[in-house]
This record gives C-alpha cells, structure tokens and sequence, in this order.
C-alpha cells in the first residue's frame, strides 16, 4: 500500500520500543485484565518509565517535549495489537492537553510529573446519563461558595473511571445559559464527597474499566478552575479535533491489523482441499477491505500532517473520525466471517475486535453527530 512519510528516523526507533513493552508487559496480561475489569496500576508506571505517557508533556513538567508523532506511536501500537484496556490514550491525549493549556503553574508542576510517570491516572468526565453528545444539556452543577465551587452531580461512562486519581469535569455554573453555563474543574478522587460507582459491564473493551461517578456537595477550591467561568464549552470545542483525531487514528491502525490477522489466517486454513486464501471471493474482498483502509490512512494521516501545523479543525476531524470508526467496524465484521465459527470464539483477537470496534462509533462523538457537523459546514450553518 502506499508508504507513510509522516514519521522520521527518531518515531520509527521509538515505535519500536513501544511495540516491544507492548509485547512483553501489555499482551501477556490482557486476558486477565478483561477478567477483571481493568487494568494493574503497575502497568501504568511501566508505561510511564517506558515514556509511553503523555510524550508531548514539555520536559519542565517531566514529559519528553516531543511532538504529537509520539503519542501516535503510542496509538497505533495499542491499537495495532487490538489492546483497548489501557486507557493510556485518554489519559495522555484526552485529560493531559486541559492541564496543559488551562492549568495553573501549581497546578501543572504538581500533576503533570506523576502523569508522565504513570503514578496518577486522569480521566475525562463529561458524558451524563441524559447528555451525551450534547455537552450543552450537562445538569452536574458547581456553586460558587466563597474561595470555593461546591459540586454535585453525576457522569457515566467515564473511561479510567475507577483507576482515576484526577479527573477534568465539565459542570454547569449557570444552569440558564445553555452552553456559556459550563465550566470545567479539575477534581481530585480524594475529596470528600467524590464516590466511584461500581465498574459498569460492557459488551466490548472488557478491560478498559469504566464507571459511574458521584459527586456530593464536593468542595473544590477555585484555582482548580480550568478557564474561566463559563468558558468550559468554547475549551471543549477547541480540544475536539485531537480527540476526533485520536479515535481516527485508533481505528485506522486497527482495521489495518485485522486485515493482517486474516490474510494470515486465510493463508493457513483449509477448505475443499485448498486454503481459504486461494478462493476468489477471499481475495476479491480483503482487496476491497484494503483498498478502503488505505483511503482511511491517508485522509488520518493528512490530518495529523494538518494538526502537527494547528491547522486541523473540529469539522475536518469529524470527517475522519467518521469515516475510520465505520470503515473500522466494517472491516472487523467483514474479516470475521472468514474466521468461521472461530471468528465467535473469545479466545480469538478477531472476536475481541468485532466486539471492541463497535463503541468507537459512539464514544467521541457518535456517528450521526459526525454527520450532522459536517452537513452544518456544508450547508452554511455553524459548526461544533
């Protein structure tokens, strides 16, 4: 297929690394992790030592100062070896980039280290059990009190939910103003009032954990305040083109390995005195698969080109978060059928996959909201 050209000398030695870790401390323990429900701390500060987590932090906050190809790598690796429970890409490319950005010099010199380290774990809570995609609708509300926000409310869904130790939440702060009403904080695990539900139980990404979290008149101080008042849904806005770009990449780099995975298993199995390969509808359609990964790869890969540049927008990062989580879901199911009745069993990585692929046309941003932001754009209207 069509070679790559986005990655120097240095990205390609350091995927080597990660496809290494990933090896020999990520795939050895998967199984039970899904038993589980998540994923050993441990691997957390492996990955840290490893520099696998937020590569992009600056070096002053612990990081590697490097450029956003890194955290590629470490995506593409993760997703390369159909490993979704780590939730290494939320934490380093959804939860990071807020501090970062909006975060106090106190703030960052205090959790960025250990994030880079892998010793605290950071999660994203927006989502609520009647606002999805539509962050404008959130009822989790933070009182000004003072030098203080009292918060209550309650988020759902919420990946690293039960191995976070920090979490950036989205609240309202004025329950009349629709979206100029949110605000967003970052929350430390340990404070009075905070409680994790129980891990939810998933259909896919068994050790990915996930949960419900409860806030009780939880008391923040205002410094925790990531921008100002009000301005939580412009942040939101802002940050979606890396995170719909995280998701594109994700499931580009995993329909590529199905195709993989199949054409080797095609080339192995017999059927009618011949190997299932050797049929001309194997090799019409994995030709069709193929192809299709290919145009995904290179609308991704011109995205990254664009964010590397900070010249991709929420909308062009919509189109290819749409068309990779479909073409993903797609070529799981398609590549699947030629596994047979293995193809059902979950001990096979395409089992896992087909399960594992279909949450990506949800979580992000669902698939209808993608279409609908790109009509928006097409036809005049504004766009989110």
């Amino acid at each position: 297929m069509i070679p790559r050209t986005l990655f120097s000398h240095e990205h390609e030695m350091f995927r080597d690394t990660v496809r290494k870790f990933v090896e020999q401390e990520l795939l050895p323990h998967n199984e039970r992790w899904e038993e589980q429900g998540r994923v050993d701390r441990d691997a957390w500060r492996k990955a840290g030592a490893a520099g696998m987590l937020c590569c992009d932090v600056p070096e002053e906050y612990g990081g590697l100062g490097v450029d956003f190809l890194f955290n590629t790598v470490v995506i593409e690796e993760l997703a390369r070896a159909g490993l979704t429970g780590p939730g290494f890409v939320n934490h380093s490319d959804m939860v990071t980039p807020y501090i970062v950005s909006l975060g106090s010099e106190e703030m960052k010199q205090k959790w960025l280290p250990q994030m880079v380290a892998g010793e605290k774990i950071g999660a994203i809570a927006m989502t609520e059990p009647g606002a999805g995609s539509d962050l404008a609708a959130i009822k989790t509300f933070a009182l000004r009190d003072g030098d203080d926000y009292v918060i209550s409310g309650q988020k759902v869904y919420i990946s690293n939910g039960q191995n976070c130790d920090i979490l950036v939440l989205a609240t309202k702060t004025d329950k009349d103003a629709g979206a100029r009403g949110v605000t967003l904080f970052l929350v430390e695990a340990d404070r009075p009032g905070f409680r994790k539900g129980q891990a939810l139980r998933k259909i896919g990404m068994k050790s990915q954990d996930t949960s419900e979290l409860f806030f009780d008149e939880v008391r923040v101080p205002a410094t925790n305040r990531l921008g100002p008042e009000g301005g939580g849904f412009k942040v939101l806005m802002s940050k979606l083109a890396r995170e719909r770009l995280t998701q594109a990449i994700r499931s580009a780099t995993a329909a590529e390995a199905y195709i993989d995975w199949t054409v080797k298993y095609t080339q192995e199995r017999q059927a009618f005195g011949k190997t299932i390969s050797d049929f001309q509808n194997t090799r019409f359609k994995l030709a069709e698969l193929a192809t299709s990964a290919a145009a995904g790869r290179a609308l991704v890969d011109r995205c990254i080109a664009l964010y590397l540049e900070d010249q991709l927008d929420a909308v062009d990062a919509a189109a290819a978060k749409l068309y990779a989580t479909d073409l993903h879901f797609k070529v799981a199911d398609e590549c699947l059928q030629f596994f047979g009745g293995y193809g059902y069993m979950a001990e096979y990585p395409i089992a896992r996959a087909f399960v594992d692929s279909r949450v990506n046309r949800i979580t992000g941003g669902a698939a209808e909201i993608m279409k609908q932001i790109i009509a928006q754009r097409m036809f005049g209207g504004k766009a989110k």
